[in-house]
């Protein structure tokens, strides 16, 4: 199974870890490295309720070059079980695609690891290859990478560069590598006001037509028009809240959600300063909460990009394109130690009803992450 990507994957697949469960994924896992030689370590990190996190750090061989892999186990919830054409936990195979929930998001290329580092394993080369796996990706991410990131360097095992198998292939595989991704940050916005008559709107006060003028201030500011790298940042109004039953009473309080996907011409605290100000104008005692999930991050073209580059193309011909594009990923967290890149399946079934990917793309996704590791370990 080590050797074979498709069963390792199935095999993945068939544990159900819906974060935060492992549900005996990385027991699978481990077992694999662990008949190659590696030196696994089971790191568990957190409490309730968005823990404890199942974590996996696996490492074979030492001294330079350091190349890890990274990835998460956990997956997200099937939805509508009837959506679905095959059992999302079975990994049935049908007309030449492995259906299951983790196909493509990221179980295949986990095992897409695995497949090449026991060629690499056989190979003999100097240096160390690890695989940095978390099962708090698709959560809040607070008890997986990061603390996991922090370990790595109290053992001195920081990495020279890293690959995250996402699924950074959107039409076929090959045709697009993630060399960084936009920030993100979310702002949870409460405007109290004084509940009355609608009738009497002097004895009120309406927190709503506060709160909408707060947003519309918000929407109206086109925050840049994209960067060399990236596309343009953007905010959206994610929800509006009152629950207010009656038609002929004004509620006492609003509330609204925003979410600003950023580009590397921005600062998370810079943009919720913005937002706070924006807001205290309308509604001074307003109540707002930001977090910041992850900054702008950019790994400018060079060795490890072209590393990939290489690799895809001695395998599918194709040249990828260098993209920023999509959401946020644990890439976020692995660019502050190395040089951080993303390459994976086609990711267009992801989250999805009958998620899949095809067999071929799976063995072929082995040789280009082994094909990566001969010229990491060869140069």
């Amino acid at each position: 199974m080590t050797h074979d990507a498709l069963a390792l994957a199935q095999a993945l697949i068939r544990c159900p870890s819906v974060t935060p469960a492992d549900a005996g994924a990385q027991d699978v896992l481990a077992g694999a490295l662990l008949a190659l030689g590696f030196e696994v370590h089971r790191l568990r990190f957190g409490e309730a309720p968005d823990g404890p996190i199942d974590n996996l750090f696996a490492t074979y061989g030492s001294g330079s070059p350091h190349f890890a892999f990274a990835g998460h186990t956990d997956v997200v919830p099937t939805g509508d079980i009837a959506q679905w054409s095959a059992d999302p936990f079975a990994a049935e195979i049908a007309d030449g695609q492995l259906i299951g929930r983790g196909a493509a998001d990221m179980k295949g290329a986990i095992a897409a690891f695995v497949a090449a580092a026991a060629r690499h394993v056989e190979r003999s080369a100097p240096g160390r290859v690890s695989l940095i796996i978390t099962g708090d990706e698709e959560g809040p991410a607070t008890f997986g990478t990061q603390p996991m990131l922090t370990w790595l360097e109290a053992q001195g095992l920081v990495p020279d560069m890293c690959l995250v198998g996402e699924p950074t292939s959107a039409q076929q595989l090959g045709d697009t590598i993630k060399i960084g991704r936009r920030g993100s940050l979310n702002a949870w916005i409460t405007v109290n006001g004084a509940q009355g008559h609608v009738a009497y709107p002097q004895r009120a006060g309406n927190p709503v037509t506060r709160l909408v003028a707060a947003l519309a201030d918000l929407k109206a500011r086109v925050l840049d028009s994209g960067s060399d790298w990236f596309d343009a940042s953007n905010l959206e109004i994610t929800d509006i809240g009152v629950g207010n039953p009656a038609t002929n009473v004004i509620p006492a309080q609003a509330r609204a959600r925003i979410n600003i996907r950023f580009n590397d011409l921005h600062r998370g605290p810079d943009l919720s300063d913005w937002v706070r100000e924006t807001v205290s104008a309308h509604a001074p005692s307003a109540e707002i909460i930001v977090r910041i999930s992850g900054e702008a991050f950019l790994t400018e073209p060079g060795p490890l990009s072209d590393i990939v580059t290489q690799a895809v193309l001695a395998v599918t011909g194709t040249k990828p394109a260098l993209s920023t594009s999509g959401g946020t990923s644990d890439a976020r967290f692995i660019r502050r130690l190395c040089p951080v890149v993303e390459f994976g399946l086609v990711g267009a079934s992801m989250h999805k009803a009958d998620e899949s990917v095809a067999v071929t793309d799976l063995a072929a996704l082995a040789d280009i992450y082994d094909h990566v590791l001969q010229q990491v370990f060869t140069r």
